[in-house]
């Protein structure tokens, strides 16, 4: 099956409303597949939920943002109305003088959170690509986050369940891919990224360079092509 598409909007074209998505990205620009995001927004699917660390925190401060390029990450979905729920760990500024576009939606009842510690969040997709379906974690016992989940205890200390997450559709940013799909990323793009594209059913990657097989060297692949479904060279 050939992975490499030609442009974006191609890439994205079969993503549904009401799809669940998988957004790469630890806090800049630097892990996110920002061309797959707008090629989304110009797409126009509505009602989606997404999945990712933040909220859009480059296109408010500029974070991983380079001179004279535009800041893009999954906050022109929200400003588009296009996410119907949100599932992250840092859904707001760290400025409260700078509201971003999730916040201001969220005051007006425009979009659902759920709101998930990072590392419990990287876990429940992990868990998801590795087929297990829940886990215990000590984080988040005695604080609301615990509401409504099985406690147990093990060795005299409280764990909350939290299930697996997987999603209908991820968008990556990875540094290099081969025409096969093995994957190598730069930095901390391979935080969620390298988890991500298991827990899809379709991962859909954005890369800087596309590369014949075996120009990648074994010990240099993060995902191997098993798991990933579409590449687009930016």
């Amino acid at each position: 099956m050939e992975k490499v598409f030609s442009s974006f909007d191609e890439a994205v074209s079969d993503i549904f409303d009401g799809a669940v998505i998988m957004v790469s990205g630890f806090g800049g620009t630097g892990g996110t597949a920002q061309n797959l995001i707008v090629a989304l927004r110009d797409h126009g699917a509505s009602n989606l939920t997404i999945i990712s660390n933040t909220a859009g925190l480059a296109s408010l401060m500029g974070f991983g943002t380079l001179p004279g390029h535009s800041a893009i990450d999954c906050g022109i979905l929200i400003d588009n109305d296009q996410v119907g729920k949100l599932i992250a760990s840092y859904p707001v500024s760290p400025s409260p003088s700078k509201i971003n576009s999730f916040e201001s939606h969220f005051r007006e009842g425009k979009i659902g959170l759920e709101l998930v510690p990072q590392g419990t969040l990287a876990e429940r997709i992990r868990a998801g690509g590795a087929g297990i379906p829940a886990f215990f974690t000590p984080t988040g016992v005695g604080t609301e986050l615990s509401e409504g989940k099985e406690v147990r205890e093990f060795d005299g200390r409280s764990y909350i369940m939290e299930t697996a997450l997987k999603s209908d559709f991820a968008l990556v940013k990875a540094h290099k891919a081969d025409t096969l799909g093995n994957l190598s990323y730069k930095g901390t793009s391979q935080n969620f990224g390298a988890v991500m594209v298991r827990s899809s059913g379709i991962s859909i990657v954005e890369v800087d360079e596309i590369v014949s097989p075996g120009q990648i060297e074994s010990h240099l692949i993060n995902t191997p092509a098993l798991f990933v479904d579409r590449i687009v060279k930016r």
